[in-house]
């Protein structure tokens, strides 16, 4: 698929654009083929009850194209050729209804593991990609200490292996993983391996022979080369899992289908990865965002929900402790433009699936649109409400710890443990 047309904004800062298979950190980091975490001591990790993965749709995603509010008439006003018309949405409510190209996503929607909460964003407009991604992932606003939310997260239990924070997919930390807490950052399962071997005699030949000559250096760099050797021993056990998608799951093709089917097999194999987080863009159509039929939004649309109906088919059993949630840095304008596209706007949707999730309904109040050419879909709900309720519900976190001087409102979407 063609990479969809973007501003220059998110062309100079995607990760994936200026930096693909090369590393930036600030601080310290470890690098091993292509992974990265940031170096420290820590004790191993052991396996995980539940698993969060978290889903960012970069670019801006349209949450008035995914979750389509058909009864409020100001949206089919402002947007004449490019609406999604009430007759194709599915699981319309008496406000409602999903883009159709999310059909494959139907089975959780109904088994009530799927919902959406709608008019969430952050506290105050940012139209910058860039500004909105940093201010979004590092949740905590005011302070200057560069850690993310994630990191925040991990961070709780003092347990300290890389291994309990995975990015899948990326060579770059998002700002969500970065802070004090060692997270391991990959472009996939094959990069956490060490170079230059293939079978078993060379791999055990390698690992000797660099374990001799780092065991007397002392420093960040020693440190930092002997927890490298001790993640891909960690790491070992998800090697082992078949490569093959289980459960008949059959992934489509792109990045986030590889990255969730790498995902989904860390989480089989167990090592303890309790937070995985995965990019998924660029969701940023100011030109040609078409109709049901074709156009930037249905090709973006297909992946996400093609790839994630495949994720949750191929953990089976596995997925009654696994809750996905997405993000996306801020929504679009209510009204279409010249190009048939749609410019940076505010409010969006956020989507919960999986674990723990009262789905089968759509949560948020709805502030109704207006058809100004300046017009945005304004936030009644933080989406550090919507986190918060995921982290304490399923990870028994502690929401002042997590999102520091935040003070969530109940959103009712999820069940306590």
């Amino acid at each position: 698929m063609a990479d969809a047309p973007c501003c220059d904004d998110f062309r100079r800062t995607s990760r994936r654009s200026f930096l693909r298979g090369a590393l930036a950190v600030g601080g310290a980091a470890t690098v091993a083929y292509g992974t990265a975490f940031t170096q420290t001591s820590y004790a191993a990790t052991g396996s995980a009850e539940r698993v969060l993965v978290v889903v960012s749709m970069r670019g801006a995603c349209d949450g008035l194209s995914l979750v389509v509010p058909h009864a409020d008439p100001t949206y089919y006003a402002a947007r004449p050729r490019i609406s999604v018309a009430a007759s194709s949405l599915l699981a319309k409510d008496g406000m409602f209804g999903l883009h159709p190209s999310l059909a494959p996503l139907l089975p959780l929607w109904n088994a009530g593991k799927m919902a959406a909460v709608h008019a969430t964003g952050l506290p105050s407009p940012n139209r910058s990609h860039f500004a909105a991604m940093e201010d979004l992932e590092d949740a905590d606003p005011g302070s200057a200490a560069r850690v993310g939310w994630l990191n925040r997260l991990v961070g709780r239990d003092g347990v300290g292996s890389p291994i309990e924070a995975i990015q899948m997919g990326g060579g770059v930390p998002s700002t969500a993983v970065l802070g004090p807490q060692p997270t391991l950052v990959t472009s996939g399962i094959d990069q956490v391996k060490l170079p230059g071997a293939t079978t078993a005699t060379e791999i055990a030949a390698r690992r000797r022979s660099l374990s001799t000559a780092w065991a007397g250096s002392d420093g960040a760099l020693g440190t930092g080369f002997r927890s490298t050797l001790d993640v891909i021993d960690e790491f070992a056990p998800v090697h082992a899992t078949s490569a093959t998608p289980a459960n008949g799951a059959v992934y489509p093709r792109g990045d986030l289908a590889q990255a969730l089917q790498d995902s989904a097999r860390t989480i089989r194999a167990d090592v303890g990865a309790e937070v995985i987080t995965v990019d998924h863009g660029s969701w940023d159509h100011h030109t040609g965002i078409g109709t049901i039929a074709s156009g930037n939004l249905k090709n973006m649309a297909d992946e996400w929900a093609g790839a994630i109906a495949a994720f949750f088919k191929d953990l089976g059993p596995l997925a009654d402790k696994v809750t996905l949630v997405t993000i996306s840095e801020f929504g679009r304008r209510v009204a279409e433009n010249a190009n048939q596209g749609l410019d940076h706007g505010y409010g969006n949707v956020m989507f919960l699936m999986g674990a723990g999730v009262k789905g089968g309904r759509y949560y948020g109040r709805w502030p109704g649109l207006t058809n100004t050419t300046d017009a945005d879909l304004l936030v009644t709900t933080d989406y550090r409400s919507v986190l918060s309720e995921v982290v304490t519900t399923r990870l028994d976190a502690s929401s002042a710890e997590v999102f520091p001087g935040f003070q969530p409102e109940s959103i009712g979407a999820m069940t306590s443990l």
